[in-house]
């Protein structure tokens, strides 16, 4: 395993880690309101992602089902981080 792709795999580990966190506090946002610290680990988590998220999200819309919004490219972008984190390792 060589000392580039370990550096990479482990960036994208983290990056792994920035897109749950931000799923877990966009999920409870919309439960209820929380502490103040909340709101701002929201909006680090949102900086963090929507630089990568952004641009994908302009090529697949989210799709409407009934009063339900799925984000594909949060999807999308997840996967292909998993799988790129999986070959940064293997290398």
């Amino acid at each position: 395993m060589s000392l580039v792709g370990s550096l990479v795999g482990y960036v994208l580990t983290l990056f792994v880690l920035l897109l749950i966190a931000r799923m877990i506090l966009d999920w409870g946002r919309m439960v209820a309101q929380g502490p103040p610290w909340v709101g701002r680990a929201r909006a680090l988590a949102h900086a963090g992602t929507e630089p990568v998220l952004a641009p994908v999200r302009r090529r697949l819309r989210p799709v409407n089902a009934g009063g339900l919004s799925f984000d594909i490219a949060f999807t999308v972008v997840f996967l292909a981080v998993l799988i790129l984190r999986s070959i940064a390792f293997s290398l």
